[in-house]
């Protein structure tokens, strides 16, 4: 069993499954309220699209900044850590690019569903809910978690789609790139927050008052906005979306936890939750960049749409392994 608690953090008792189950079921319960809004259209797409960009662009920012603020760099960044995350999704990336090229798809979709079987909702679902369930000195290692699947997956994607279809990698590629990583609030946010953080900074009272109030917004505005967004997928190409959801809620944090356990011997804690962070469901940045490149765009929608159903289950399960005394 994985012996991940350390003291001061409550735990929910014996880490069984129903205590686990209990304290996950409010969260998912703000996704049921975000979808049934979107669905009866008390709550259209572009209100969705306006809360999405108030959580990404301001609480999201301002939680992620407080923490990166509060954290040192050395609680952050780990190199073993790094490397038993990158190895159990390269592992589980090139897998579901392999069966993705035994059916014979294009190279641009196969990097499209791989970027499903890996990239969970660490952003708007993962950080508040682990936060909450295994205490926030699990903000580190999910940083480094969101920070790796923003700078390396993120762009990787964008190489493979925009190499298969130019037939080369050119220097304006990597212009848009770094430019593109700039410009994301998420990253931005850390790096400012690690940066008072490394200047040996505190925020004055009122800066760390108002971070603090918007920060709370995070939580019930992403998970409604997760909710509201699903109304709108459909589960078409289903059988795809189920083989891609169970690479993602299953395969991945089976590959990261090899990894980081047996393989790069991740201290107990951080490799708990970065178990935990793999194995939320698919990410909705997923589908943006199959729109915003018009790859496969239904069979995302899909595999959002299922994994996050069965998340409420699997991510209940992961939990309670890692927790269990």
């Amino acid at each position: 069993m994985l012996a991940m608690r350390r003291p001061g953090i409550a735990y929910p008792k014996h880490g069984t499954m129903l205590a686990i189950f209990l304290k996950t079921l409010p969260f998912f319960a703000l996704i049921g309220l975000g979808w049934g809004a979107g669905r009866l259209r008390f709550f259209p797409d572009a209100a969705t699209e306006y809360l999405t960009r108030f959580v990404f662009y301001f609480a999201l920012s301002a939680m992620l900044f407080r923490f990166a603020a509060n954290l040192s760099l050395a609680e952050i960044f780990d190199a073993r850590f790094a490397a038993a995350y990158l190895a159990g999704c390269l592992a589980v990336y090139l897998l579901a690019t392999l069966v993705a090229r035994l059916r014979r798809i294009p190279a641009t979709e196969a990097a499209v569903e791989a970027q499903c079987a890996v990239i969970g909702n660490t952003g708007f679902l993962g950080v508040p809910l682990l936060t909450v369930l295994l205490g926030p000195e699990a903000a580190g290692p999910i940083l480094m978690v969101l920070a790796i699947d923003l700078i390396v997956f993120s762009s990787l994607i964008t190489l493979i789609i925009t190499g298969a279809r130019e037939g080369h990698l050119s220097p304006r590629i990597i212009k848009v790139l770094a430019f593109g990583l700039v410009k994301n609030p998420m990253i931005v946010s850390m790096a400012a927050g690690l940066a008072v953080s490394s200047a040996g900074l505190s925020l004055p009272a009122p800066v760390e008052e108002f971070m603090t109030i918007l920060g709370a917004a995070a939580t019930p505005c992403a998970l409604f906005a997760i909710g509201a967004s699903l109304a709108s997928k459909t589960a078409e190409r289903l059988s795809v979306a189920l083989w891609l959801s169970f690479a993602k809620l299953v395969l991945h944090p089976v590959a990261v936890a090899v990894a980081a356990l047996l393989v790069f011997g991740v201290e107990p804690f951080a490799a708990g939750v970065m178990i935990a962070a793999a194995s939320l469901p698919v990410a909705g940045n997923v589908y943006i960049l199959a729109r915003t490149y018009g790859v496969a765009p239904q069979r995302v929608s899909a595999s959002i749409l299922i994994s996050t159903v069965f998340s409420i289950v699997t991510v209940s399960l992961v939990v309670a392994w890692i927790t269990a005394a």
